[in-house]
């Protein structure tokens, strides 16, 4: 975890002398999701104050690294984040070596996946998108959470239909902490089936931010988004998460914990343009980004072309359908009969999705 591309190029150097796999995080928003089971974590000196401010969770192997000489700052974050040692390089260089190479092979095993979508501008369809694919991935027998991460969105309970139906929403969570058994959190969140959902609520009115000088009372708290995709991680197949445009700590904590992102942008000149901006800030938090563009095309923008302008991968197109938001007024979750452009695409994406996760061509 370092934002210093000098100590970066030198702890890559080092990990790969040792034969070690490294992910690389550039502050603790990023980094969170990874901490708790990484088999080592090398903290530049760079990140050591951030990662107190953070509150990152004290565990065993975990190494301060600096050039000589190191900040005292660097030193007297060490003991508070358990940190077992203080490297300093280059005399430390065949001391971390050999650290890396006692790691190797020590990565956990194989676990659920995590799909995050998000909008290049407001209304692009992404929550729709976001519910067809859980629904879709439910019908091909995957265990699947969809995840509210938009305390704005309007809640994906609405998406589904849900609004009625029992079970624990993000305050209720977000109260018991960090202290989140999978099992027990899965059978208290709504579902049906195989089907779990997480969204916020709407029965009471979030405080004003700016008259108590607090954060907003709906947000999640970053550490909470952690745990919980964690558990996710652990207990189901498939999680989709549905992104605000501006990413929160606790949205940058799911996006950086996605194995794959889709940005919804639709056919027009002023919404790439938007989801340029979006996709910059999305790219850096998740490597993995394609675009889907949705129709219609008023200026006869091609969806190509729109992907080439954005510097992102192509994943699909979608026609337009109002079927789907007729429906959804009516309770009906998107892609319920399992046809349609909506429900092809979502077959689509996570045939792709699928194909990379067992290393085949997508």
């Amino acid at each position: 975890m370092t934002g210093d591309q000098d100590l970066l190029d030198d702890l890559l150097r080092l990990a790969a002398a040792g034969g070690a796999e490294v992910d690389v995080a550039p502050d603790p928003v990023a980094a969170r999701v990874r901490f708790p089971h990484a088999p080592l974590i090398v903290i530049g000196a760079d990140q050591a104050k951030a990662c107190l401010r953070a509150r990152l969770p004290r565990r065993p192997q975990v190494v301060v690294v600096g050039h000589e000489p190191i900040a005292p700052a660097a030193w007297d974050a060490a003991e508070p984040l358990g940190a077992a040692h203080v490297a300093l390089l280059p005399t430390a260089e065949p001391w971390l070596v050999d650290r890396f190479a006692a790691c190797t092979g020590t990565r956990p095993a194989p676990h659920g996946q995590v799909l995050a979508v998000l909008g290049g501008r407001g209304g692009a369809g992404a929550s729709t998108l976001a519910g067809g694919l859980a629904v879709t991935a439910v019908r091909a027998k995957l265990r699947t959470l969809l995840l509210d991460a938009d305390p704005l969105g309007g809640g994906l309970d609405l998406v589904l239909g849900w609004e009625q139906t029992a079970g624990l929403r993000w305050p209720a969570l977000t109260e018991a902490g960090t202290h989140i058994d999978p099992s027990a959190l899965f059978k208290a969140l709504p579902h049906h089936g195989d089907l779990v959902l997480l969204s916020f609520a709407r029965d009471s009115p979030p405080e004003s931010p700016l008259a108590s000088g607090q954060p907003h009372s709906w947000s999640v708290p970053a550490d909470v988004m952690s745990v919980t995709i964690q558990a996710a991680r652990a207990t189901t197949d498939l999680t989709v998460v549905d992104l605000p445009r501006h990413l929160d700590d606790a949205a940058a904590v799911a996006l950086g914990a996605a194995d794959r992102a889709i940005l919804v942008v639709p056919a027009e000149l002023r919404a790439t343009a938007a989801a340029s901006r979006v996709a910059a800030t999305a790219k850096a938090h998740c490597p993995d980004l394609s675009v889907v563009v949705r129709g219609p095309a008023p200026g006869r923008l091609k969806a190509r072309e729109i992907a080439r302008s954005l510097g992102l991968p192509l994943a699909g197109s979608l026609r337009p359908e109002p079927a789907v938001c007729q429906n959804m007024e009516k309770g009906e979750p998107p892609t319920a009969a399992g046809r349609g452009p909506l429900a092809e695409l979502c077959q689509h994406l996570l045939a792709g999705l699928t194909a990379a996760a067992a290393g085949k061509p997508s």
